[in-house]
């Protein structure tokens, strides 16, 4: 198992930026590589589960462990046949105005290296503004 980091910083306020996190509806308007998303709920919650649908047919579970919106961080858990990722997400305000949103991932090694640009490429549109 390997960990690695990522994080950005945009002029969004956090209190948006944690929105587009907190309504799996609006992944797919940041994130490119997600088409949609089917959950079981409208906002992201503890036992919350769903599907991620990607391109080429690439579909994973998950299901969300912890929410803590005061504080804007959630985690949650990814699967695709034997595979499991752990992902940690927060926002924070970042100095000078904007957010700034950090992403820990946990899992095989060559996954997380692999997503780890992908990761940075969303993060980056999730605190820019709105297209």
């Amino acid at each position: 198992m390997a960990t690695r980091t990522v994080s950005r910083a945009g002029p969004t306020a956090p209190e948006t930026a944690w929105e587009r996190y907190a309504r799996p509806a609006l992944w797919s308007q940041w994130a490119p590589h997600i088409r949609r998303v089917e959950t079981d709920a409208g906002r992201i919650a503890p036992g919350v589960r769903g599907r991620v649908f990607s391109y080429a047919g690439v579909r994973v579970r998950f299901t969300v462990e912890r929410v803590d919106e005061e504080q804007r961080r959630w985690t949650w858990r990814v699967g695709l046949g034997p595979l499991v990722l752990r992902l940690g997400h927060e926002v924070t305000a970042a100095p000078g105005g904007g957010s700034r949103t950090r992403l820990t991932v946990s899992g095989p090694l060559p996954v997380v290296v692999l997503y780890r640009p992908v990761a940075a490429w969303a993060l980056g549109r999730l605190v820019a503004p709105a297209p």
